[in-house]
């Protein structure tokens, strides 16, 4: 049995939009499952054999490292094929793995938005735990409206980290998260604010939700491709004032 929850997503569609180069796209998505919640810190324990078991909260402090390491151990756990191997300092998503991983950006707000177009898919005070609770830790998941997918907790608690690069010419090979912490105001929990950091950083209030979904090999997938992760690393025209590219 699993340890895991999943939701069953339909095929859909989800327009995203990249601030620096002044370009909004539809990604039409085929079908696939993600957490009904972030994964907690029991979740955890049980998968590492611990003797603590946690709390029902949102497991934190783990890194995309971290977190890509953690969905390739679920997966062998219910001996399902691991999505990610590593070559090197490389990580490779193997698309037609029927493993755990993390959702694309692409799937993250769609899953998020469960069809709204607004910035919230309810009064983000009934959805989302945020600054204007005055926490100072993540609560237990599941507490708060789920939207129209049944997904609790994809706006405020915690950030969730993404498979996505967030911008490869500024920031080299910095992870997207995704959805809004305990301690942010409501202008930075939305279904659209991007975050990113190092593949080693981890913060109090930052985890992870799983996905599954194993897909033909294809130029893009999900909305990633990493032919397009290459198109973006490179930089065309003049700078922004005060820009400093990261990438070599």
């Amino acid at each position: 049995m699993s340890t895991f929850d999943l939701r069953p997503l339909p095929a859909g569609q989800v327009e995203l939009h990249d601030a620096r180069r002044k370009r909004r796209w539809t990604v039409h998505l085929e079908p696939f499952e993600i957490g009904i919640a972030p994964v907690t810190e029991v979740q955890y324990a049980q998968l590492k054999c611990d003797s603590e078991t946690g709390t029902q909260a949102p497991l934190v402090d783990i890194n995309w490292l971290e977190a890509i390491k953690f969905c390739n151990e679920a997966s062998l756990s219910e001996s399902l094929s691991p999505a990610y191997i590593f070559e090197a300092d490389e990580v490779i998503w193997q698309t037609t793995a029927s493993g755990y991983r993390l959702p694309t950006e692409a799937e993250w707000e769609y899953a998020c938005r469960a069809g709204t177009v607004g910035p919230h898919y309810g009064p983000l005070d009934a959805i989302g735990w945020t600054a204007n609770d005055k926490l100072e830790s993540p609560k237990k998941v599941g507490e708060k409206q789920p939207n129209a997918f049944g997904l609790h907790d994809t706006l405020g608690n915690v950030w969730e980290w993404c498979w996505d690069l967030l911008d490869p010419a500024r920031y080299d090979d910095y992870r997207v998260f995704r959805g809004g912490g305990f301690a942010d105001k409501h202008w930075s929990v939305r279904a659209s604010t991007r975050r990113g950091g190092a593949p080693g950083m981890s913060h109090p209030d930052l985890g992870l939700r799983m996905a599954r979904g194993a897909f033909d090999e294809a130029p893009a997938v999900q909305g990633w491709s990493a032919e397009a992760d290459s198109e973006r690393g490179k930089i065309t025209g003049m700078l922004p004032s005060g820009w400093t590219p990261r990438r070599h």
